[in-house]
Formats: structure tokens, sequence, C-alpha cells
């Protein structure tokens, strides 16, 4: 398989001060730091639950799909019919804007297909506006009692607003009534502030009526180029496989990495 290799990225190495590896002279040692009574010093090492035995394994052979998204279906449904796991469809998505500080918040997977992933939010958000300045983005599935996680790393686009509209009215009014209602993340002066505004809104728009979709708010699409399934080992052996766009590879490496379908390659990572 011929593969084109990417351009490689220009870096720039910045010298930090040496006092900036320096600790600082009021904490000289983790004991002294934890004198001070009011200091809770919590060890949460002990705490550890047992994952699959060995005889339980995630292989290539047993991949339900050679291409990410009917893997990630087949999970999913495995997850939605485990009575232990309340949203299969939850996750974790993190952002980063121009001053390269993360950012992760739950949100819900409302749809997908090979054209990719979608949930939708107030544009004006934190996460909107990252994603305005970066739109790559990363997502994280965790079924526990599954003891499966699945993470997707990707870059969002908007989708269109008729698609925006279709799911913002199929969504139950008190619902639609808040998405005009939230200046997401934003201050507000009061519990009582916030409910006065809301129900001013549910009298203007009653029951019978259309709720105008906000222009602050719709649906991104999450465009996948990485995807990574983990199943949990008790002996932290875990199960690691990732499927990659070929596009985004330097090179393939048959020693490591298997020919999937739909232009993916998958592979095995140490724990």
């Amino acid at each position: 398989m011929a593969m084109s290799r990417q351009p490689a990225l220009r870096t720039r190495t910045m010298s930090l001060p040496t006092a900036a590896y320096q600790t600082p002279s009021l904490v000289k040692d983790v004991d002294s730091a934890c004198v001070d009574s009011r200091t809770i010093d919590v060890n949460l090492g002990a705490m550890r639950k047992p994952y699959h035995p060995p005889s339980v394994k995630f292989l290539e052979s047993e991949l339900h799909a050679k291409e990410p998204i009917g893997q990630f279906e087949s999970w999913l449904e495995d997850a939605k019919q485990c009575s232990g796991i309340l949203e299969p469809n939850a996750m974790l998505i993190g952002t980063c804007g121009r001053d390269c500080k993360p950012s992760v918040r739950p949100m819900l997977l409302k749809g997908f297909c090979k054209a990719g992933f979608i949930f939708f939010t107030n544009y004006s958000s934190r996460k909107g506006r990252d994603l305005e300045e970066n739109p790559f983005i990363a997502m994280t599935f965790y079924w526990e009692p599954l003891r499966r996680c699945v993470r997707i790393e990707g870059k969002a686009e908007k989708i269109s607003r008729e698609d925006t509209a279709s799911y913002f009215h199929s969504r139950p009014h008190d619902s639609q009534i808040a998405a005009v209602c939230s200046k997401q993340g934003q201050p507000v002066p009061s519990y009582q502030v916030l409910h006065a505004q809301y129900d001013s809104l549910k009298n203007k728009y009653p029951e019978d009526t259309l709720v105008p979709v906000p222009d602050t708010w719709g649906g991104f699409r999450v465009i996948p180029e990485m995807f990574e399934f983990w199943q949990g080992q008790s002996n932290r052996l875990h199960d690691r496989i990732t499927f990659r766009r070929i596009e985004t590879l330097d090179k393939f490496e048959p020693e490591v990495m298997y020919e999937g379908e739909d232009g993916w390659v998958y592979t095995r990572l140490f724990p």
C-alpha cells in the first residue's frame, strides 16, 4: 500500500527559568504539607475493583467489524442492553481553544453514522467557542459495568440549520424553552431570576406554538480520525485496539498494523 507522508509540523523550543522547576519554599516536603489539621491526606491506592479475568479476551479475531463505526455500534448495543447503564449514549467531550487550556464535560450523543457523531449544544458556550477556535475534539464513552471504554478523536463541524431545527423541535417543549432561555455558561444573578425568565418564555410560547430555534444553538458533527476500544483486565494487561484513517499515517507498518475496511487500519496497543 502506497502511503503519502504528512508534512512535519514546525515546532519551537522555549527555555523556562530554572526557578520554574524548584519546589516552593513554603512546602518543603509532603509530610510538612499535611501537618495542618485542615488538610486531609486521602490515600485511594487500595481502591481497586476486578475487571475481566484472562479467560475473557478482546481479540482482533473477535472484532464485530473491521471498521470502527460498526464496532462502536456493536458495543453500544451491548451497553444499551445492560441494565446497569442508565445512559449508554453519555460521553465526555474534551475541547481546547486558542488559549491551550483543555476543558472536559459530559454530553449526550444524539446520532451517528459513517459520516460522523452528532451532539447539540449552545454555540456560545465554552465548548462552542473552543471549537470555533480549534475544531479538534476528543470523546470518551465509559461503560463501567461492562469494563469497556471507547475513545474517539476527530474534527468537529457545524451541521445544517435544517438538521438542527428538525432535532430541536423533536425535543420536549420544556427543553426547547430551556434552550431559548439559557445563555449557557454565563453568570446569572440568582435561581429566581433564571426561573422568572423561563416562566416568561413559557407564557410567550405555550404548548401549541412553535418555539424558534435560537441562533446560538445547534449541532456539531464529529468526523472521526481515531478510535480506541478498551476492555479492562484484572491483571491490568488491558485489551486496547485502535483504528486510524489510512491517510493520517506516516507509513503502514505490516508487522503491527492490519488493513481494515472503508479506509481504516487497526492495531493492538500495549496497555
